[in-house]
């Protein structure tokens, strides 16, 4: 029997996963991305259609052309959906039945063909791994979707070429993910669905091996969108605020920047305190820049995430529920990142722990202990959904039958980045067999090949950690930042590690295999897993060094170039606080570090440094412009 494999049509992102060998696993694209962003880019001109990454890269060329979040649009009339329009940049208008079709240059489409080429991309991305083809897919809905919504999906499968076997729930989906199936008969656990344009919650309850869902409810136009939208009109009032223009003076270029930053800031946000904006050339005269706090974001935030809570009441009211009742919390979609929103439902639901495999978040001093359900986030929370529907397409081929014993990875696997660090591409405790990658790019300019470094262990910087093995990878001389490898780990049933590392580009590549990473001495793991505890805090301030001391020689390098370069041009004053700045931040840097590799000095002053140099220098580098353009115009005689 053909595969089903289980499709994650999301409002940011999208996912495709498959059981295979009785193993749940999100396939990876060419560049070795497991997630998609659900973008679609239209040529007009060519009729060309790019969908994910490259796509969403080209919103600031053309944001006209380019189309995102179409997910809200799905199944919904036209006038219904008029103030959503304005979180995009690109034009709907009312179809001929009074739904949604986007505008696009001299031609317009309906949402379910926009996302029939992002479930395209996907069938592509699942034959390409699987060298088979694809028919059927078991595809996700928010819980609180209609039934105009849910046979729009269908509709856009189809035109992709699938046979829609099911529409499922996603807090159905992600319970199966999460391994809820597996909790003792009347377990009851809710899950928070909060995505890029939906939001849902879902009570359930596990009778006889079989969930049941007690209650749901939720909003189809309430999403991390809101927020985003809330940021983008923030960072458009601070830039009128600063003698800036005012964001109808901006083209459509300039605010497609201007949401995309936004949506950075959010990102980052939510595993850093503060964001610097930069945003250099809004207009020929004016550049923009300043620093975002988390605290700032938290402050828009805090009513979009506020907006789900009587979302969560109801839903325990229509369950007849209370908090306490519940075993588990699970939360799903992207926008579950976000630390504001993990401290608010953990004390809307009274949890009583907080259970994360995955970085080093901190709830904060007002996070309490009750007796409660946990808080679970031990899913990728965007890929969670795609394998719980993925699961479902293998209930319905008969692949899931009995219950499987999984074997685990017991430490870390990844590869050493510049400056000695360790990348982990599959995290320990990861079931088996499981594939995941990342791209890569240069350090340095002319750089023909890249050095493959593998580690396996739990320790920051990579001395610390076993080497697995090293290869390199050749490829065409460029500046750096320039090249780009994907890197792809697999692990198969048996435990053995095979590594692909690719130039894209050219398509070159390198396979190696290493044998089991599984099969570990169980006192190295313990001995590893308490090292890694013992110097969590040193370990962390030695990266967070690492990473501050990189940019800061990147930076130090071009000021002290651009000192030479300009020299003659500079006033005495400029000139004496440029070298004033250089020396300090000479002397904050330390040793060089093939002379003492363990020096970790005062990150935070470094951090700082940067930022300062990065404001003295605006005029420098606006200077080293003039003379470059002055030298250009001089070859082609026109100076």
């Amino acid at each position: 029997m053909s595969k089903i494999v289980g499709i994650d049509l999301g409002t940011t992102n999208s996912a495709v996963a498959v059981v295979d060998s009785g193993f749940p696993i999100v396939l990876a694209d060419s560049s070795g991305n497991r997630i998609t962003p659900s973008v679609v880019h239209f040529d007009p001109e060519s009729g060309d259609v790019v969908v994910g990454e490259l796509a969403k890269r080209g919103r600031n060329v053309a944001p006209k052309t380019t189309v995102y979040s179409v997910k809200q649009y799905m199944g919904r009339r036209y006038h219904e959906c008029q103030d959503d329009a304005r979180s995009v940049d690109y034009d709907i208008k009312a179809s001929d039945k009074g739904g949604v079709e986007v505008r696009l240059g001299g031609q317009s489409r309906s949402p379910q063909h926009v996302s029939a080429e992002i479930l395209k991309h996907l069938k592509a991305v699942a034959e390409a791994g699987l060298e088979t083809e694809i028919t059927r897919a078991v595809i996700t809905v928010p819980a609180y979707f209609n039934d105009a919504q849910r046979q729009a999906t269908i509709e856009a499968g189809e035109l992709a070429g699938l046979t829609v076997e099911r529409i499922i729930n996603e807090p159905t989906a992600a319970a199966l993910a999460y391994g809820l199936d597996k909790l003792s008969d009347r377990a009851k656990v809710a899950v928070y669905d909060f995505g890029g344009g939906t939001f849902d919650l879902s009570i359930l309850e596990l009778t006889e091996g079989t969930f049941q869902v007690l209650s749901t409810n939720g909003n189809t136009r309430l999403g991390g969108d809101d927020i985003d939208q809330k940021l983008f009109e923030h960072l458009a009032g601070w830039i009128a605020d600063e003698g800036g223009p005012s964001i109808i003076d901006l083209s459509a270029e300039a605010r497609a920047r201007v949401r995309q930053v936004a949506e950075m800031a959010k990102i980052q946000l939510s595993k850093e305190e503060s964001f610097e904006v930069l945003l250099p050339f809004l207009t020929p005269e004016y550049s923009f820049s300043g620093a975002l706090s988390r605290e700032t974001l938290e402050g828009l935030a805090k009513g979009v995430v506020e907006g789900t809570r009587a979302h969560c009441r109801r839903a325990l009211e229509d369950a007849k529920l209370a908090a306490k009742d519940l075993d588990q919390v699970i939360l799903v979609g992207g926008q579950s990142r976000m630390p504001l929103v993990r401290r608010m439902v953990s004390e809307w639901f009274e949890c009583a722990e907080f259970e994360e495999t995955r970085g080093d978040l901190r709830l904060g001093e007002d996070y309490h202990e009750a007796e409660g359900p946990t808080l679970n986030v031990s899913q990728h929370p965007d890929e969670a959904v795609a394998l719980g529907a993925a699961i479902q397409g293998a209930i319905l081929t008969g692949e899931f039958k009995d219950v499987l014993l999984l074997d685990v990875t017991p430490l870390s696997l990844g590869i050493e980045t510049f400056g000695g660090l360790m990348n982990v591409i599959i995290p320990r405790n990861s079931t088996i067999p499981v594939k995941a990658g990342e791209t890569f790019t240069t350090a340095v300019d002319g750089q023909r090949e890249m050095l493959i470094h593998l580690l396996q262990g739990e320790r920051e910087k990579s001395k610390d950690n076993w080497s697995l093995g090293r290869f390199t990878l050749s490829f065409e001389k460029a500046p750096r930042g320039v090249p780009r490898v994907g890197v792809q780990f697999e692990i198969d049933v048996n435990g053995v590690l095979h590594v692909l590392a690719r130039d894209i580009k050219t398509g070159q590549e390198r396979l190696e295999r290493v044998q089991s990473v599984v099969d570990v001495d169980d006192a190295d793991v313990q001995q590893m897993v308490e090292e890694s505890v013992e110097h969590a805090f040193d370990d962390l301030a030695a990266r967070r060094w690492i990473e501050n001391r990189l940019k800061a020689k990147e930076i130090l390098v071009a000021t002290q170039q651009g000192v030479s370069l300009c020299k003659d041009e500079l006033s005495d004053e400029y000139l004496e606080e440029l070298q004033s700045a250089i020396a300090e931040m000479s002397t904050c840097l330390g040793p060089d570090p093939d002379q003492d590799p363990d020096y970790v000095g005062d990150w935070q002053r470094l951090k700082e440094l940067v930022k300062s140099m990065d404001e003295l220098t605006a005029d420098l580098a606006e200077l080293q412009m003039q003379i470059v353009m002055e030298e250009m115009l001089k070859q082609k005689g026109l100076g």
